[in-house]
């Protein structure tokens, strides 16, 4: 069985931003530490995966050689939105169309590839945003978590934040809705006004609905690394069992501690040293090695005309 693996490449000032933090239009960046270091260890575990990258960093000139390695180095480039602004699904088709162009710009010249997939930040999605991607070719959409737990991730998240009420509002629909957890939790495609585009969900533990990306994971290490560890592999088997392609998820803070960036400390996680974490991950991705052939999320893409493991459509999406 194929799986897919991806790495939503949030910048430091993008996880201040939506956190409400001072500083963040100075652009602050971890990127010439992190992505050297996710390269080292793909490269050792011989995986290629997708990047999904925001717009504004491929931007700025003093990105351009670090991400350009991230093509080099023969990985998928997928397009993060350019602002990574979690309430993008908020504007209007217009807004929406020339925010995307813009990205598609930046990446395509700090990369050399044109995204073909699309992750929106903090898993937004709406209507508007697929018949914008489906508009403008691309082939999937990577923005479905079906979980329960959104609103109690939400709720971590903000629960040291004075936010004004505008700002509340904007950032109401960050990690999702309850509802999201009914989704479908395999590849479908989703039938729109102008056409089709291809889901790919960031895979939940089946039946049960939790999640089991990496963050999730090392979340779980903090209390005990074996735990987060048999927590995976439980997810890995029954992924087996019900025959779901896994789609799992990295972050930049999987592979950074609190001492690194000291303004992300309230993050889960960042409080586990540094070499810890990358243990876990390195062992979790080798798990999911052994089980399944881990591939970008393009080369595990259903083509039209062939079946998915589940055979299911489904309808367009509220916001």
């Amino acid at each position: 069985m194929k799986a897919a693996l991806s790495l939503d490449l949030d910048n430091k000032w993008s996880y201040m931003k939506t956190h409400g933090d001072a500083g963040w239009e100075r652009f602050p960046s971890y990127l010439n530490l992190l992505v050297p270091r996710v390269l080292g260890i793909l490269e050792q575990l011989g995986l290629q995966i997708t990047f999904f990258i925001v717009g504004q960093d491929a931007e700025l000139p003093e990105h351009a050689d670090v991400l350009s390695e991230i093509a080099r180095a023969g990985h998928e480039i997928g397009n993060h939105s350019h602002y990574h602004e979690p309430w993008m699904h908020r504007r209007d088709e217009r807004a929406i169309d020339d925010e995307l162009a813009r990205a598609e710009e930046c990446i395509e010249r700090a990369t050399g590839k044109r995204p073909r997939g699309f992750r929106g930040p903090g898993f937004t999605r709406s209507d508007t945003i697929l018949q914008t991607l489906v508009r403008r070719g691309y082939l999937y959409d990577a923005s479905s978590l079906p979980t329960f737990i959104g609103p109690l991730a939400r709720a971590y998240y903000f629960r040291s934040v004075r936010l004004g009420a505008r700002e509340v509002e904007d950032r109401d629909d960050l990690f999702g809705r309850f509802s999201d957890g009914f989704r479908p939790n395999r590849q479908h495609r989703i039938e729109l006004r102008e056409g089709s585009i291809a889901e790919i969900p960031v895979t939940t533990f089946p039946v049960l609905r939790l999640p089991i990306h990496i963050s999730y994971v090392l979340y779980l290490a903090a209390i005990s690394p074996k735990l987060a560890l048999r927590y995976f592999r439980s997810a890995l088997l029954w992924c087996k069992l019900t025959r779901t392609e896994p789609s799992i998820l990295l972050h930049p803070l999987d592979f950074l501690d609190a001492r690194e960036s000291p303004e992300l400390a309230f993050f889960p996680a960042m409080s586990l040293d540094g070499q810890v974490k990358r243990r876990v991950v390195a062992e979790s991705l080798e798990a999911l090695a052994a089980q399944f052939d881990v591939r970008p999320l393009y080369d595990v893409l259903d083509r039209p005309g062939t079946t998915s493991p589940a055979g299911v459509t489904c309808r367009p999406v509220a916001p």
